[in-house]
């Protein structure tokens, strides 16, 4: 270590580069962590950004896999529907199923916080969905896929808030746009890297090969997330004796784990959660991300089904199409919400970046898919539904983002718990709607795009509302009058 003296610090040839005061036994470590890494990125806790990133990637391979197994069923769907002789509505009642589960799972994510911590928390969870398909191949039958993907959905209904609130605690209120985004666009990453392979797997090898894989590899995941992870300082350590604990061994000579605590966080009281609920922006968000995520669970359950039987696709193609809307939106989510975290932090107001941003490209979107079924070339059909549902998604993050700011560190996994189940409706009611239209339009693609005309007219709608009542700031001021307040950088 450089030696320190009262006049300065003594540089490589002696000659004095600072003029510092003496530190005391404590602070040893924490100035030579800064004159050794002079050049480390950190933000406004103090915490080192690489590390932030780096466990917002162990996340992001979570959700992967947790979206591969949303999107399996509808890359199965045809092979499975012949085996078993369901019909269209079979496989959207299925779906539906899931997203209703999805729903009451959520409700427990505040719970398995407190209750467990997120290291255990995410463990148990990972588990359970990684084997409730199982069963399927075991003794397929229209019951069995229906209790399984139940199962499926209770098991990873907890997931999505878990792993926000992991991820926020590792990112300022001003910085969480794009983590949030890139946590969402985990859908796509599924979509344009997984399903073409599961697609592959299923057609080569059977689609019973396709569950198999995803269970394995959520598995692996569990032993990586173990070793891995610890919470960041934007957390709520300390308010729950379930907290995960950050390690200080050696090898955690970052300023991020020895020194950074987030400023005054864990001293706010938490507020009554009706005081949350009955925001407008609780509201109109819900409503808002509801639809965006209606739309999600047909794309998820429907769109290689509709490639293939409403376009004429063979089913690899429509299985490996699957990712053309996932890349328009993985590009789209990942700028837009860039941008928005960017206008915040030149002083434009949360309400234009969050809000009337994400909401008027709903209204684009929605505007698309009104317009679906005049379109009879395939080609444009795939544009326009892909293109369509790609500019509603940045919804799905920006309003997670500005729910967070409804609420203390502590209660985030709860109230992002509650929104994201009240989200999940919108999954629930979707795909068998969707699975009656096609079943009432007979063969062909009129059904399918019928359905996601409706979805589209349901999304122009609801983004005039969102635009009218969601002013997260306003509200954050009613429920929190005293928050601290994090400068952004």
């Amino acid at each position: 270590m450089t030696p320190i003296t009262e006049s300065g610090m003594s540089g490589a040839n002696g000659e004095v580069v600072a003029n510092l005061p003496l530190p005391v036994q404590g602070d040893l470590v924490v100035l030579e962590q800064q004159v050794n890494r002079p050049r480390a990125k950190l933000g406004e806790a103090g915490e080192s950004r690489t590390v932030a990133w780096g466990m917002t990637s162990v996340l992001v391979a979570m959700y992967v896999i947790n979206f591969a197994d949303k999107a399996v069923l509808g890359i199965i769907a045809q092979p499975l529907a012949k085996e078993l002789g369901l019909s269209a509505s079979d496989i959207g009642l299925t779906g539906s199923a899931f997203f209703l589960m999805l729903s009451l799972g959520g409700l427990f994510s505040g719970a398995l916080d407190k209750w467990l911590g997120l290291r255990w928390a995410l463990v148990l969870l990972v588990v359970l969905w990684s084997m409730a398909m199982l069963p399927l191949i075991l003794s397929a039958s229209f019951v069995t896929l229906l209790v399984s993907r139940m199962i499926l959905g209770f098991a990873e209904g907890p997931n999505s808030p878990l792993l926000f609130s992991a991820a926020y605690s590792w990112h300022a209120p001003a910085r969480r746009g794009l983590p949030g985004a890139v946590l969402t666009c985990s859908a796509s990453i599924a979509k344009i890297a997984i399903a073409p392979i599961l697609a592959y797997v299923a057609v080569t090898w059977g689609w019973r090969s396709a569950l198999v894989a995803l269970a394995i590899a959520g598995l692996l995941w569990a032993v990586l997330w173990l070793a891995m992870w610890k919470e960041g300082p934007y957390g709520r350590s300390g308010n729950s004796g379930k907290a995960d604990s950050v390690d200080s061994g050696p090898e955690d000579s970052d300023p991020a784990s020895a020194t950074a605590t987030a400023p005054t966080t864990d001293a706010e009281p938490a507020v009554p959660w009706l005081h949350i609920f009955r925001t407008r922006t609780f509201i109109g968000g819900v409503l808002l991300i509801a639809a965006a995520y209606a739309l999600a669970a047909v794309v998820l359950t429907w769109l290689p089904s509709y490639f293939e039987l409403g376009l004429g696709y063979s089913r690899l193609q429509a299985g490996s199409m699957f990712s053309i809307p996932s890349l328009i939106g993985l590009v789209i989510m990942l700028s837009s919400t860039w941008l928005s975290d960017r206008l915040i932090t030149k002083g434009v107001s949360m309400r234009a970046a969050r809000v009337v941003f994400p909401a008027v490209g709903m209204l684009i979107g929605g505007t698309m898919l009104v317009f679906l079924p005049f379109v009879s070339a395939p080609v444009m059909a795939v544009f326009m539904v892909s293109l369509g549902y790609a500019i509603c998604t940045p919804v799905l993050p920006l309003l997670n983002a500005c729910v967070s700011e409804l609420c203390p560190p502590k209660q985030i996994s709860g109230v992002l718990g509650v929104f994201l189940s009240l989200m999940a409706f919108g999954g629930f009611i979707a795909p068998y709607m969707m699975g009656r239209i096609v079943d009432a339009a007979g063969d062909g693609g009129d059904g399918y795009a019928t359905a996601f005309q409706i979805l589209g007219g349901v999304a122009l709608v609801v983004a005039v509302v969102g635009i009218v009542i969601i002013d997260p700031a306003r509200d954050k001021n009613l429920v929190r009058p005293n928050a601290p307040v994090v400068a952004a950088r």
